[in-house]
């Protein structure tokens, strides 16, 4: 549900049907990666997660908040969590790919010690794309 949320957005700011890097559910299981979802009162408010990118890094993907529940500090645990299992894994590193149309989200990754990178992936030649990085204790 929260995933075909957050595609309805992307579809939204971006057009077409959403984000269509290649992605596999299998990329989420440890050691190679991590998923969770984030409940308040039994409903599903939060998720996160990241996959390996090569040797020693970890990128983020599909971390949403549903619209509802923005602005309550749910980003605040939740980027935090993807950072300590990444770390856990022996991850030294965290990347992320996101977009200009989403100014909140590059506020919550800069606030938090994230700083442009080097452009990568499947949007690595998209204008609007943002790269972010950072290393991990």
């Amino acid at each position: 549900m929260l995933i075909d949320e957050v595609q309805a957005e992307y579809a939204l700011l971006y057009g077409g049907v959403g984000d269509i890097a290649p992605i596999d559910p299998e990329q989420f299981v440890l050691p190679e990666g991590a998923f969770a979802l984030f409940y308040c009162a039994g409903a599903p408010v939060a998720m996160g997660g990241w996959r390996a990118h090569g040797d020693g890094v970890a990128e983020i993907k599909r971390m949403y908040v549903r619209p509802p529940w923005r602005g309550r500090g749910f980003s605040d645990v939740v980027l935090p969590w993807i950072e300590q299992s990444a770390a856990d894994a022996g991850r030294h590193q965290i990347i992320l790919e996101t977009g200009e149309p989403q100014p909140a989200a590059i506020a919550l990754y800069r606030k938090s010690g994230y700083t442009d990178i080097p452009a990568f992936g499947f949007y690595a030649g998209e204008p609007q794309s943002v790269h972010l990085g950072k290393a991990l204790l």
